[in-house]
């Protein structure tokens, strides 16, 4: 299996990002981290592994993405508008920056023709994932998310403003209007959204539902699906289901 590492300036967080990529061809997939977490992580957790026929078949890229969830959203010694307007530094980042460079590289890749971008991610990594989709359907053509949570409350608490409520999907989802442009982009996109019904998926299960119920309303075709009381928060489930769910895109 080809895998390349990367470390690169990024001029909206003024700092060096790193990356991984794994595989030599195949559709592009940006994976975020799960809370806290490193792009090193989803190899290390095995989530690679897991994946290898796929990879080596040259059906899938991975793009393991860096995250700074401790200077956002899990910070404790900054205030609610300074960890909102970082992760919208954050943000600009994956958009503005690293996105390009997964299109440039995933051209080179597959003699320039270009398969879109799947996002993906497990916990945290998979809020990350249905967020950056839903604000940006234009740059994402598919999103599997795994066990994730997605209202903004779970991290801001009592505190809103404008860029925790962009942040948060389920209160956009709730209020988009019927005839926002957006509703028709995310109506030719895939998207798959699973979680367990095991230990630590409490909160997990409650949005999930949320989402689903919101979907449906807006007329949003989506596959959500709830495994076993027997699956967990954890990893050696979401090493099961990502392999079996990049079937319904590959």
């Amino acid at each position: 299996m080809k895998i390349e590492y990367f470390k690169e300036y990024s001029f909206n967080l003024n700092r060096d990002m790193e990356y991984k990529v794994y595989g030599h061809r195949g559709k592009p997939c940006i994976v975020f981290p799960a809370q806290d977490g490193r792009f090193f992580d989803f190899e290390n957790f095995q989530m690679i592994e897991s994946c290898r026929k796929q990879v080596e078949q040259g059906l899938i890229q991975f793009y393991c993405v860096d995250s700074i969830d401790l200077e956002t959203w899990s910070s404790t010694d900054k205030s609610p508008r300074e960890r909102i307007e970082q992760h919208e530094r954050w943000y600009q980042y994956v958009c503005d920056e690293f996105v390009p460079r997964v299109r440039h590289m995933s051209m080179d890749a597959n003699n320039n023709e270009f398969k879109g971008i799947l996002l993906t991610g497990c916990s945290m990594g998979a809020a990350h994932s249905l967020n950056f989709f839903l604000r940006r359907p234009d740059l994402f053509d598919s999103v599997i998310a795994f066990s994730g949570i997605y209202h903004a409350r779970h991290f801001f608490h009592e505190y809103s403003d404008d860029l925790v409520y962009m942040n948060s999907p389920i209160q956009c989802i709730e209020n988009i209007s019927l005839d926002h442009y957006y509703l028709d982009l995310y109506r030719s996109r895939t998207i798959i959204l699973c979680v367990g019904q095991g230990e630590w998926e409490d909160d997990m299960i409650v949005d999930t539902k949320k989402i689903e119920e919101l979907f449906k309303i807006k007329n949003i075709p989506a596959q959500i699906d709830y495994w076993g009381f027997d699956v967990n928060h954890d990893w050696p489930w979401w090493r099961k289901q990502l392999p079996y769910y990049l079937n319904f895109i590959l």
